[in-house]
Order: structure tokens, then sequence, then C-alpha cells
């Protein structure tokens, strides 16, 4: 069952192997590995794109990919995660790890004003970067580990019903 529905929202792997920001990577692109649906690798696809989508970075895409590569997770699934913070999602998500960051600091909430770039997180480090920085990364490895084990459990659960079934029949 998951690996029907990933399969249905994954992209091309000849559309991102051929994506003009993921060249740096060159040959490794074509390990087999990083393009297979199996239960260790879309887990581990799920804790590196969740914890980089909560990396306030302007080039998360290709941390995402380049850790990918390393850990042997499914490429495409880590890439795609990331865009959990998209333009749209992005000031709320954000603004949470801020309260987060807030609230484990004890510090004051001061004001918060989004904008989608890097010269935003530069000039926002002296007075709420912290805060800011300390919730994006509580929180991008809280579900980072939600995520591994979620679709582990997730993907157990999916292949007992299947053999459930099998038996029945």
């Amino acid at each position: 069952m998951p690996k029907k529905t990933i399969k249905k929202f994954m992209p091309d792997h000849h559309t991102i192997k051929s994506h003009k920001h993921l060249q740096i990577f060159g040959e490794l692109l074509h390990n087999g590995n990083l393009w297979h649906l199996n239960r260790r690798s879309v887990a581990k696809a799920f804790a590196v794109g969740l914890f980089f989508a909560f990396v306030p970075v302007p080039f998360q895409m290709i941390l995402s990919a380049g850790m990918a590569i390393i850990v042997h997770a499914n490429l495409p699934l880590s890439i795609a995660l990331v865009w959990i913070t998209n333009p749209l999602t992005m000031p709320a998500i954000f603004y949470f790890c801020y309260l987060v960051g807030t609230w484990l600091l004890g510090a004051p909430e001061q004001k918060f004003v989004f904008e989608a770039s890097w010269q935003w997180v530069v000039n926002s480090l002296s007075t709420i970067g912290p805060s800011f920085l300390l919730g994006c990364g509580v929180l991008a490895t809280l579900f980072s580990i939600l995520g591994y084990f979620g679709i582990q459990a997730l993907w157990r659960y999916s292949v007992s019903k299947e053999w459930q079934k099998r038996s029945k029949r």
C-alpha cells in the first residue's frame, strides 16, 4: 500500500537526474539504490526530507539530495518532502519554529515578520535568531525522527495487512 501510494506521487527519475542544480553530484545520481522504493529507503527519505524542510536556507533541495546520497535514501522522495515548506506554508511553519524556540529559551516574544529571503535570515539573527534557529533545529530533529519511525510502522502495518489478506484467500 505505501509503495503504490508513494509511487503515484513520485517525480520521474530522469527528470531529477537531468535537473541543472543536481548536476554537481555527477555519477552519484546513477546509483540505482537512490531510486528504489523499499521500507528502509523511504523511511530514510522521510527523515532527510523532513529534516531539511525545517532548515531555513534557500538551497534546501540540494542539501537534502546530498544527504540522501550519503545515507542511501530514496532521492526523489527526499527532495519532494523539502517542499513541505513552500512559499505558502513557510511563514506559518517558521513562525511556529520561532514560538517553540522562544518557549525553550524562555525568551520574550518579539515582532516576527517573515520574508522569504536569505537577507531576512541574516538580518534576523541578531534579534529573533537564537529562538528561531533553536526552534528550527528542534522541530527538524523531531519531525525527522517521527517521519522515520512513522513510515517504518506504517510500512510494516501495511505489509502485515497484505499478508493477512493473502492467508485468508
